[in-house]
């Protein structure tokens, strides 16, 4: 019976599995953790958003310069499929506002259990704390895992790497395969943050101030994206769902320049006018404060923020004040480190694999996942295309298994 090692017990080394969990052959996962996906649960502890209802073309496009890569894995697993591929596991989805698609129960608990219930009643084996090392001597066939009982040796027919990206390493995507792979000249592109904070050198005051609070209903411009939501100031900067949106954009302008300046419309639904309007009426005896409160609604965070980047005369200024409303600049320094990320990019090169994911520089080996070279903003979309890969490389596997390219042991004998 030919053997298939999975090596990443996460979505995309699960879906893996699942495709060829009714086969022949013997398929083991193997993980470096205690148990299968660990980011998997924490990603959907406030609520598991598994992939996006909108227009299938916008859907694709959200995956930027590589939506060309990515567009067979997608259209062969669109989130339609997903959705009816959970339903046949007992989950139910629905559509929230937003076009986001969750399961009914809002967790990823009771999908995780289910599936690992299903994989293996279907024959799927798992082991678990087996942290992958690389290959005895270089020999690409034996493969080494560290164990609690020491190093052991596995030798498999295929292997599917699904090893994730750089984030959250504490639970298990730490990204040591970079260095193993290209010891094999398998082309991997670094590792960068991706849907990530960002550093602001912010004064002690204001951090301290308002660290951890967030900035409601404003309009974040950088370059050609524009978008309205939320940002929540850390002590280091600021991160949040608006941020991560234009965070691949932003992470590339500080590589190419040093520095990136976004600009916040803290007012995003009134006019520069209109605003001017209201702070030029009579103060009588308020403070900037009061006033600032009353005419505008203006206090907390957003007056804190004003500022912190507007010197005391400039704060006496109603045009000055009310431009910085509109067009609030901040200058964001750098990312913050891989490890804090939502998720990562880089990874393993298109140009280094065929259509069915099969690593053209090592002879059984297939990629899936999070370490394939492309990132997606949240929303779904990083979920959606690492079940979608993971398949792909499944169905890959068959395909290359059952056309017999493996030299079968008479064939061997003969050279």
């Amino acid at each position: 019976m030919k053997t298939i090692a999975i090596i990443g017990a996460g979505p995309a080394g699960l879906m893996a599995a699942e495709m060829l969990s009714q086969s022949n052959f013997h398929v083991t996962v193997y993980d470096a953790m205690p148990s299968a996906g660990r980011k998997f649960l924490m990603a959907g502890k406030g609520g598991m958003n598994i992939s996006h209802a909108e227009d299938f073309s916008t859907f694709v496009s959200r995956y930027g310069s590589r939506q060309t890569n990515l567009a067979p894995y997608l259209n062969a697993f669109t989130p339609t499929d997903l959705r009816e591929w959970l339903s046949d596991l007992g989950i139910e989805t629905f559509v929230g506002s937003s076009g986001r698609i969750f399961p009914k129960e809002m967790k990823a608990a009771p999908l995780l259990r289910a599936w690992l219930q299903r994989l293996r009643a279907n024959g799927v084996q798992f082991s678990m704390r087996h942290r992958w090392l690389g290959w005895q001597n270089n020999d690409t066939k034996k493969w080494v895992f560290d164990t609690p009982n020491g190093e052991k040796i596995v030798t498999a027919d295929a292997v599917i790497l699904a090893l994730g990206g750089g984030s959250w390493a504490r639970l298990g995507s730490t990204g040591e395969w970079v260095s193993i792979l290209r010891e094999q000249s398998v082309k991997v592109e670094t590792l960068q943050p991706s849907n990530c904070g960002f550093n602001v050198a912010w004064r002690d005051y204001f951090k301290q101030r308002f660290a951890g609070q967030p900035l409601k209903n404003v309009r974040v411009h950088f370059n050609d994206f524009q978008q309205k939501g939320e940002i929540m100031i850390t002590e280091h900067g600021i991160e949040g769902g608006l941020i991560y949106a234009a965070s691949s954009r932003i992470r590339d302008e500080i590589v190419k320049n040093g520095t990136a300046t976004i600009h916040l419309d803290l007012f995003p639904d009134k006019t520069t006018e209109a605003l001017m309007a209201r702070l030029n009426q009579p103060r009588g005896k308020s403070s900037t404060a009061q006033f600032w409160r009353k005419q505008l609604g203006l206090d907390g965070v957003k007056a804190g923020l004003v500022r912190e980047i507007l010197d005391v005369d400039a704060l006496n200024s109603v045009e000055l004040v009310c431009q910085t409303l509109k067009a609030l600049s901040l200058r964001l320094l750098a990312p913050r480190p891989i490890d804090e990320a939502i998720s990562s990019a880089g990874g393993v090169s298109f140009t280094a694999l065929n259509g069915d994911l099969k690593c053209e520089q090592l002879t059984n080996v297939f990629c899936a996942g999070e370490m394939l070279d492309w990132e997606a903003p949240t929303g779904g979309y990083l979920l959606t295309a690492c079940l979608a890969t993971g398949r792909a490389a499944g169905l890959g596997v068959l395909n290359w298994l059952e056309s017999g390219e493996i030299l079968r042991p008479e064939a061997e004998s003969n050279h």
